[in-house]
C-alpha cells in the first residue's frame, strides 16, 4: 500500500468570511441576510426543486427556515454576497466534514436567478475550494447532486470535478426517488484546476462587456490537457 504523503487532520472551517475579488461568503445570518435572500427568490421556485426544502410560502417560512439553516456548524453555512450589489444573493455551505480524513464537501447550494451563470458565482466556488484545500488542509472536496440534476453535473465539470459514480436509490427527497451522482477534486488535482479558476477570473478573461475570452474548460484543458481523462 502506497505511503500516505498527507499529514492531517484538516482544520475544521469556521464561521469566518470568506473573501474574493467579486464576492464576500458570510457565514449565514437571518437578521442580516434574510431580506436581501428573499427578494432575491421572487418568482425562482423552479430553483429549489432538487433541494430538500422550498420553495416557501412566504417571508416568515423562508426566515423560519433560514434560523435553522443558519444553525449547525455541519452543514456550515455561507450567504453569497455579490459585492458589486452589496446583496447577498445565494447560499452554499461546506459539509461532510471529516477532519481525521481530510474530506469536505461544497453543497446544499441555491443560486438566485441573480447569480445564476455570473462571474460571482463561478468565483464562490473558487473561494470554497480554495479554502477547503489551501487553507483548511483538505485532501479532498465532494460535490453530490441528485443524477438527474444536469445543470449541477454540468456545474461540476466545469469546476474540474471528477465524476466517480452513481449511489442508486440513495435518498428520498420531496416523495421522490434521488440517485446520487459523486464527484470529487483530490489535492493532487487541486493546483492544475485552482490555476485554472485563477486564469479564468482574471480581468483581462473578460470584454468590456463582461463575456469571457476563454472558457473554465478551456483553460484548464490547456493548462492539464489529460485531465477528466
Amino acid at each position: 500500500m502506497p505511503e500516505l504523503s498527507w499529514r492531517g487532520p484538516a482544520r475544521p472551517p469556521e464561521r469566518e468570511p470568506l473573501t474574493g475579488e467579486t464576492v464576500v461568503l458570510e457565514p449565514l445570518h437571518p437578521d442580516r441576510h434574510g431580506d436581501d435572500l428573499f427578494a432575491a427568490s421572487a418568482g425562482a421556485d423552479d430553483s429549489w426543486y432538487y433541494l430538500p426544502y422550498g420553495p416557501f410560502a412566504g417571508r416568515d417560512e423562508f426566515l423560519a427556515w433560514l434560523r435553522r439553516h443558519a444553525a449547525p456548524s455541519d452543514p456550515l453555512a455561507f450567504a453569497i454576497v455579490d459585492r458589486e450589489a452589496g446583496a447577498a444573493r445565494g447560499i452554499a455551505t461546506l459539509m461532510s466534514i471529516v477532519p481525521e480524513h481530510g474530506v469536505i464537501e461544497i453543497g446544499h447550494i441555491w443560486l438566485s436567478p441573480a447569480l445564476q451563470r455570473t462571474r460571482q458565482a463561478t468565483e464562490a466556488i473558487h473561494v470554497m475550494a480554495r479554502h477547503a484545500f489551501d487553507e483548511l488542509g483538505n485532501r479532498r472536496l465532494e460535490w453530490k447532486c441528485d443524477a438527474a440534476n444536469a445543470a449541477s453535473r454540468r456545474a461540476a465539470e466545469r469546476f474540474g470535478f471528477k465524476f466517480e459514480g452513481v449511489f442508486r436509490q440513495h435518498r428520498v427527497v420531496k416523495g421522490r426517488n434521488r440517485d446520487t451522482a459523486w464527484y470529487s477534486i483530490t489535492d493532487g488535482e487541486w493546483p492544475d484546476v485552482r490555476a485554472a479558476f485563477d486564469a479564468w477570473l482574471a480581468d483581462d478573461n473578460f470584454d468590456t462587456s463582461g463575456r469571457q475570452r476563454r472558457s473554465l474548460v478551456e483553460i484548464r484543458a490547456g493548462i492539464a490537457p489529460s485531465f477528466g481523462r
